[in-house]
């Protein structure tokens, strides 16, 4: 019989508890993951690949089943169906954060499979994945460099908050997730309201702590249930590297200081190509290394070179480390649409469009937190010609969903409050080329396109990523990094902000050694430096969200009224708004604390429709005088309607100064007439 294992720690304001041995026991390695009443269960398996492959197959998968929550999935089939997007960011941040540590020439495939199995609906279950993957690691045979912790930090009123509830984190300045093992950082995600960059780093400094406490959680789990590592390193053959370092080499730095992308990738292809023939010629049946091994060998040096050029001081194109490439800006870059720009930085292009639509537009997302409406939404697109490639295109992919929801993070923080622009707001980022951050330079595109819809956002947000290279004590940040910087590099680390401060960050690294606070506070800083140079160029396209929206975008208002009034607004089987909606030509919303919107393309429609639904609410006061309608007549007066459904007796000695012996000698049915209400 198993023995079950726990650890327990008390983290914040509830324990961790990870405990393995009770179950899914056949995996390599397994366990769930606790904090308060949110539980996860995290399994790995690991075995040879069956094909044929240059990458590592690692597969994170991270699911949150409905009955974790007591809930019964919405739709036909009542189960759930394919990942949302809130897990594919769930299974990037676990795979991001893990697998860096893995050896380079490790090849076997590895599945990591989270499951929600509990939720309190206070605290997101993401990081707990993040914490689970790694302990299961830790406990299989697979060769993790590990272990990794993780953690979740909000910060509410100046006080920092380790794994802050949701509610905590709507209310907070900025929404952190820190992940790193012992001595360093090898993730970061944030989301922030214009945060200072000191403030981001005392949020990471803050974070290591409880991160090395979950990693000595992990290391006495393990110690535990120990696991034979059955990996045995594959180097490359140290005499071929020579051989193509000897043979290839200068030709490599000579074609790697190419200016353009096409033209220096075709340069480094041939002399691939070409050592790949004169060492595997055609015909010859076991030539002394096999093409794989060639095209490695190449690949690794040419990495070697890579970096070596850029310590030297010699980037791909030629800038200076804090050099941010050339931009040009246009807009409006298209008709019609409710606004658009077009943004390019060296070899990086985006067109970002800007839909606004009603209410009845916001996304329902129904997870397993109470289910609620999302009003603004940023796609990113990345077809294949924007890197010169063919390939099928099958939707969204998880790293278009990626980009998309940091670059919409990232510019969240500075749009309007749904009470002052009731809109609902769709930015699609199209990535037309690209050579190196191409969600950042969505982030500017998209900024640009909403001043152009006239959104009226706080301030511009524009986005940068930065890179390094490091080797030994030499050590080298770089500016609006691109593709080549980004592969051969270290780090990879993006950040979004205004002038003011930081709306959002995402780091990642390629080192095993990750990165430490003091590169951290020197990145943040380096990103501020071309944000604000970023900020300038765009200022000179457009200095301020325009005053007024497209032509083309619906007309909108929005009104509050008695919520005791909605059953008369709307009528009986919603004759009475649906009436309103085909006689206007409009949209009307209504909601339960009486919040009404009213949209159409025509603006005095609109207004039209207004002022009848104010009719249809309004109640009567007494001294004020309507223009009313004659709807009955009776022997001792006349019923006149002031107010649609609302009507008053006007007694036949109050309808003239003289004796009036007949209502209808004075009025008539259908008349209308002027009154004073006096009772």
């Amino acid at each position: 019989m198993t023995t079950v294992t726990t650890i327990e720690k008390e983290l914040g304001s509830h324990k961790l508890v990870l405990e393995t041995g009770k179950l899914a026991k056949q995996a390599h390695g397994a366990l769930t993951v606790r904090y308060a009443d949110t539980v996860v269960l995290a399994t790995v398996l690991s075995a040879p690949s069956t094909r044929d492959i240059d990458f590592f197959p690692l597969y994170v998968d991270y699911r949150e089943m409905q009955y974790a929550g007591g809930k019964v999935p919405g739709g036909f089939f009542k189960r759930e169906g394919r990942p949302t997007t809130k897990e594919v960011l769930a299974c990037r941040m676990v795979d991001r954060t893990i697998r860096p540590l893995f050896p380079e020439d490790f090849d076997n495939e590895v599945q990591i499979q989270c499951i929600v199995i509990a939720s309190d609906k206070d605290h997101d279950a993401d990081v707990l994945a993040v914490i689970g993957g790694s302990a299961a690691l830790a406990m299989s045979p697979a060769p993790f460099r590990g272990p990794v912790g993780a953690v979740r930090v909000g910060r509410v009123d100046g006080k920092f908050i380790l794994f802050p509830t949701y509610e905590q984190r709507e209310q907070g300045e900025l929404d952190m997730v820190v992940a790193g093992h012992k001595d360093a950082i090898n993730m970061i995600e944030l989301g922030g309201k214009e945060v200072p960059e000191a403030v981001a780093v005392q949020a990471c400094e803050f974070a290591c702590g409880y991160v090395r406490e979950i990693i000595e959680m992990i290391e006495q789990l393990a110690g535990r249930i120990p696991a034979q590592k059955t990996y045995e390193p594959k180097p490359l053959n140290q005499e071929l590297l020579s051989l193509v370092a000897a043979q290839c080499g200068d030709r490599i730095r000579q074609a790697k200081q190419i200016e353009g992308k096409i033209a220096r990738n075709q340069a480094v292809a041939e002399i691939a190509d070409g050592l790949v023939a004169e060492l595997c010629p055609a015909g010859q049946e076991q030539p002394r290394f096999t093409e794989a091994e060639v095209r490695a060998a190449f690949y690794k040096a040419e990495g070697a070179i890579q970096r070596e050029l850029i310590l030297s001081g010699l980037r791909p194109d030629g800038r200076t480390a804090k050099q941010v490439r050339p931009i040009s800006i246009e807009v409006p870059a298209l008709p019609r649409v409710h606004g658009s720009a077009l943004f390019t930085r060296g070899e990086t292009q985006s067109l970002a469009t800007v839909t606004l639509g009603t209410p009845r537009d916001q996304q329902k997302i129904d997870g397993l937190v109470e289910e609620y409406y999302k009003r603004y939404m940023l796609h990113y697109n990345f077809p294949p010609f924007s890197v010169a490639e063919i390939r099928p295109i099958r939707g969204a992919s998880r790293r278009d969903i990626g980009h998309g929801a940091l670059a919409e993070k990232s510019t969240q923080g500075v749009l309007p409050s749904a009470d002052d622009f009731a809109y609902t707001i769709r930015v699609v980022s199209e990535i037309l080329e690209s050579n190196g951050s191409s969600s950042m330079a969505s982030v500017c595109s998209a900024s640009l396109a909403l001043m152009d819809a006239g959104v009226p956002v706080t301030r511009p947000v524009a986005g940068v990523s930065i890179g390094m290279v490091r080797q030994g004590d030499r050590k080298v940040l770089l500016t609006d990094i691109v593709g080549e910087e980004d592969f051969h590099g270290d780090m990879d680390f993006k950040v979004a902000g205004t002038s003011t401060g930081i709306t959002g960050i995402q780091m990642d690294v390629k080192a095993v050694a990750g990165i430490d606070l003091e590169t951290i506070g020197q990145a943040l800083a380096q990103a501020r430096e071309a944000r604000l140079v970023i900020l300038e160029e765009m200022a000179k396209a457009i200095p301020a969200p325009r005053p007024e929206i497209s032509q083309y975008a619906p007309r909108m208002i929005t009104m509050i009224i008695d919520p005791e009034k909605i059953g008369k607004l709307i009528g009986p089987g919603g004759k009475t708004i649906n009436a309103l909606s085909s006689k206007y030509d409009v949209t009307i919303d209504i909601e339960d604390d009486g919040k009404v919107y009213i949209a159409g393309s025509d603006a005095e429609a609109v207004k039209q429709a207004q002022a009848e639904v104010e009719g249809i609410v309004e109640e009567a006061k007494i001294g004020k005088l309507y223009t009313g309608k004659v709807v009955s007549i009776r022997d001792f007066g006349a019923f006149i309607e002031i107010l649609p459904g609302q009507d008053g007796l006007c007694h036949v000695s109050e309808l003239d100064e003289k004796y009036v012996k007949n209502v209808s000698d004075v009025v008539k049915l259908g008349d209308t007439v002027r009154v004073k209400v006096i009772n």
